[in-house]
């Protein structure tokens, strides 16, 4: 999987546990939520154009 996609992943899940418990960061949550909606969908483009990454 792409390195960047990986990034991508991870702070979206800190960012959405953050968001989740801290409610006077609650922004932080629709943050996470684009940012994993963004991550899902680079990793569908990847995966569906059969493109093989070394």
């Amino acid at each position: 999987m792409n390195p960047l996609l990986i990034i991508v992943a991870v702070v979206a899940v800190v960012l959405l546990l953050t968001g989740g418990l801290v409610e006077s960061l609650q922004f932080l949550l629709w943050v996470g939520i684009v940012l994993a909606i963004i991550a899902v969908i680079m990793f569908l483009m990847r995966s569906m154009s059969g493109r093989k990454s070394a």
